[in-house]
């Protein structure tokens, strides 16, 4: 991987020319530069403001699968390493209701961490992990997002904004191309949310045009990141296609991560003959063994004390 002079971007060596690929870093442009015969820029921070969509959506695009290194299922098929909650050092819930991102230092908390301050103190709660004072306002909050992106290189606060341009929301215009540009830019950190959202951008066509075999690729990107949405998605596609045991191996690893409707797709193929009564019996329990590390009495009482809380 070296750095574009033009564009500024992360690329591997066949998004260069071989003479390109020899030059110093200050002189090195890809071949979509060289196409379009962009000059060289400076390096600033990028700002959210003036943002090369096309570009981005030209990077995406220029994606060859048969110049990428094949995954291995080896790879593919291992359990993610689980997240903890910085506080409690519990397992985090998968369910997003589950955990609160905060804007102040970039950290993700437990909804039970989270009610416990809010619970003992009278006015504005501080962020349970920082101690800053919580936004007061959407605008505020809003306004520490986009500085996390911009000063800190936060990749969730990066992806967040991808997602307000991608569904129009807080003031945002509807955008598929910008939102592409701040998940692509995410990725870039391993962020495994922000692949599966690349990947369905290429199942419905939006901002780029309907690929899903890019889609399946972005997709177990996201999957051997983390993201059980995408490991359900993978599964789903090897039923599709008729490949049964792989999607068994992927829906097991849903279960294990706390997806509870891959126990539902392990139980239908079961009903069709298609997985056996012991691999059910194996997701239950996988999923089981998620639900004993996450749950603790003050993650139930953050869950009673408001339904938005509720973590599986």
């Amino acid at each position: 991987m070296k750095i574009c002079a033009a564009c500024h971007t992360d690329l591997p060596k066949d998004s260069y020319s071989k003479k390109q690929w020899k030059l110093d870093k200050c002189q090195r442009r890809c071949k979509v530069c060289t196409a379009d015969n962009r000059e060289i820029q400076p390096s600033p921070r990028e700002d959210n403001n003036d943002i090369n969509t096309d570009r981005v959506v030209k990077i995406l695009d220029s994606l060859c699968l048969e110049d990428v290194k094949r995954i291995s299922d080896e790879d593919l098929f291992k359990q993610p390493p689980a997240e903890d909650c910085p506080i409690c050092f519990l397992r985090m819930p998968y369910h997003t209701k589950g955990r609160r991102y905060q804007t102040c230092c970039g950290k993700m908390i437990c909804s039970g961490c989270v009610h416990a301050v809010v619970m003992t103190t009278k006015t504005t709660p501080p962020c349970p992990f920082c101690r800053t004072p919580n936004p007061e306002t959407d605008k505020e909050m809003f306004k520490r997002e986009r500085k996390r992106d911009n000063e800190n290189d936060d990749a969730q606060a990066t992806y967040n904004l991808g997602m307000y341009y991608s569904e129009g929301l807080h003031g945002y215009p509807q955008d598929y191309s910008k939102a592409l540009e701040f998940w692509h830019r995410a990725a870039k950190f391993g962020h495994a949310a922000s692949y599966n959202s690349i990947g369905t951008s290429y199942i419905y066509g939006e901002g780029v045009e309907v690929d899903k075999k890019k889609a399946g690729h972005y997709y177990e990107l996201a999957a051997m990141g983390g993201s059980v949405t995408a490991r359900l998605n993978l599964g789903n596609n090897e039923a599709s296609a008729g490949n049964m045991d792989r999607a068994v191996k992927h829906y097991m690893i849903a279960a294990r991560g706390g997806y509870a409707n891959s126990l539902n797709n392990i139980k239908v193929l079961y009903s069709a003959g298609h997985a056996t009564k012991e691999n059910y019996t194996q997701a239950l329990r996988a999923y089981q063994e998620y639900l004993d590390e996450i749950k603790s009495p003050q993650r139930n009482e953050a869950a009673a004390f408001d339904a938005h809380n509720r973590y599986y």
